[in-house]
């Protein structure tokens, strides 16, 4: 069982932002950009290449929907990276799938597309990963 297995069983706790039969978004512990969600499909596959096409509706349709959550839960969002890394060799850490989404600010100091590989929560208080992953979840009511 892997970290995700454990967060959607509720083993681990997580700053949710949406949750249905099929997918599981909340806010990645790193955040990269305050509003880093993760979007990963509940059933359990490894990467892109297991995907069959109900879980490619059930996760890939929803990312649209929770990107505009994030956008509109901040004035300041300007933009979106949405990645998500599949098998080693394309830096994939946890064998679950996963979708990064990371928002960007016209004054975030990043340029281009990003691996989700900076980590910035020495900066993030319980409060405010809380905060964060209930001003998208408004978004999505």
């Amino acid at each position: 069982m892997d970290i995700f297995d454990k967060i959607i069983a509720g083993e681990i706790p997580s700053y949710k932002v949406y949750e249905d039969d099929t997918v599981l978004a909340f806010l990645d512990i790193s955040q990269v950009t305050p509003g880093h969600t993760l979007v990963v499909p509940k059933n359990h596959v490894s990467d892109i290449f297991d995907y069959d096409t109900t879980t490619s509706e059930n996760v890939l349709l929803k990312l649209p929907m929770i990107a505009r959550a994030i956008k509109a839960s901040n004035p300041k969002i300007t933009g979106i990276n949405i990645q998500s890394n599949n098998g080693a060799s394309a830096g994939q850490t946890v064998l679950h799938s996963h979708w990064h989404l990371i928002p960007r600010f016209d004054d975030d100091g990043l340029s281009g597309t990003l691996a989700p590989t900076i980590d910035n929560s020495e900066q993030f208080s319980t409060a405010r990963y809380q905060k964060i992953a209930d001003d998208i979840a408004k978004q999505l009511n």
